[in-house]
């Protein structure tokens, strides 16, 4: 047995909230999905079943679907807020289907005033969604600088950004946490340099949302987005926009609406009202969790993880053949998603195995190519990666560890 504590968090409840469990699958890939609560389930049901009208009309079936999709936004800026000071503004959040999606929209209401010479920061790190959006704007002038990986630390350092920034700087992109190397990034330092430069912070929320508290609107960002559906929630994502800055795009919906109307204006379409709707459930579950795990919810889900992470390291620490990407400590600068590759061995034999074993994980670039290039990958092939959540256990992380032992032996 692993000897470190994973007291507090109360994982028999946790997994009780998740039906996707009752599987006989073990899923380790939830960096590209979670799995849904049974509330959020349960809820999309009975929208669909209770509420299938429009939303705006006068009659009460109406009225009360709107009540539920405003409580929906509500829930999502609640969970924005968790571990911060300043509560988010439900009218500050923008939703849409995806993360890639939102900051697109972004761009596209950044376009209009970008001019010749601007410069947009983005890294060599991030997933796509915080990349291509912004290269898309050098055909209106912008000009883009990459802040790179820093190969000591494998994490992005405020040091080197600070000589990117001068005041052509318009926006900086960056990720609150690796998909890849599970490195936690310095909001902090980071919003401080920005500001200093005059600019604008877009910040990819995605891998970090599932572990920690965001509490985005005392992190200095401008713009933060994340996705539900990977923070055990429904297929749509949000985005979090200081007022100011969002009043700055253009509207992109139609064009009655003036660049005041926030956020309809970045909803084009609206959104799957019934998907908005369940999200009610997931600051309800994380309250609950806090309750029932001595208060604070996230530092339970914090030690736990590290506890899982932490056996997974310290056997790949013993593999000769592993090349961990990232920190090998399981400390608060690391999330649970540990990708590695194996030399001798293509990334793409492992999952097939494991896949026998009914342990479910995955291999590639997940969508960070520039990622893979910097560590010296080969793209196509990637990395391995086991992405954990809260609801996984030192027992799950151990059948891995005996398939990775005994069915996938260092190439000789």
């Amino acid at each position: 047995m692993d000897d470190r504590s994973t007291a507090g968090l109360d994982l028999d409840y946790a997994r009780s909230r998740f039906p996707g469990l009752a599987s006989e699958w073990v899923y380790m890939d939830n960096a590209g999905g979670s799995l849904p609560l049974g509330s959020v389930i349960d809820s999309i049901a009975d929208y669909m079943r209770h509420w299938p009208v429009q939303l705006g009309a006068t009659y009460a079936p109406s009225a009360e679907a709107g009540r539920r999709v405003d409580a929906g936004r509500a829930a999502i800026a609640r969970l924005m807020s968790m571990g911060g000071h300043t509560s988010v503004d439900p009218e500050t959040v923008v939703l849409g289907a995806s993360t890639s999606s939102l900051f697109s929209r972004v761009a596209r209401g950044l376009a209009p005033g970008i001019r010749p010479g601007d410069e947009i920061v983005v890294t060599a790190v991030d997933h796509e969604a915080n990349v291509s959006p912004w290269h898309r704007l050098q055909r209106h002038g912008a000009r883009i600088r990459t802040w790179p990986l820093n190969l000591d630390s494998l994490a992005l350092e405020a040091r080197d950004l600070e000589p990117l920034l001068s005041d052509r700087t318009r926006l900086v992109c960056c990720t609150h946490a690796s998909n890849i190397l599970g490195s936690v990034t310095d909001l902090g330092a980071i919003s401080r340099l920005t500001k200093d430069a005059g600019a604008r912070l877009c910040v990819d929320g995605v891998a970090y949302a599932p572990h920690r508290a965001m509490a985005v609107a005392d992190a200095g960002v401008d713009f933060y987005a994340f996705s539900l559906y990977k923070v055990f929630g429904p297929h749509c994502a949000a985005l979090f926009g200081r007022r100011e800055a969002l009043r700055e795009l253009d509207n992109q919906n139609h064009r009655f609406f003036s660049d005041d109307y926030v956020p309809g204006k970045l909803e084009p379409g609206a959104f799957p009202y019934e998907l908005v709707a369940a999200a009610t459930a997931i600051p309800d579950y994380i309250e609950a969790l806090g309750r029932r795990s001595g208060g604070d919810a996230f530092a339970a889900i914090a030690a736990h993880e590290r506890a899982l992470s932490g056996r997974l390291l310290d056997y790949l620490g013993t593999r000769p053949d592993a090349r961990i990407m990232g920190s090998a400590e399981a400390d608060a600068g690391r999330l649970p998603t540990i990708s590695f590759v194996l030399s001798g061995r293509p990334s793409a034999s492992v999952p097939p195995v494991t896949d026998e074993a009914g342990l479910g994980i995955r291999f590639g670039h997940f969508y960070a190519p520039a990622l893979m290039t910097a560590l010296g990958l080969e793209p196509d092939d990637g990395v391995i990666r086991i992405s954990l959540a809260h609801y996984n256990s030192l027992e799950e992380v151990g059948r891995l560890i005996d398939v990775l032992d005994t069915k996938v032996r260092p190439a000789r």
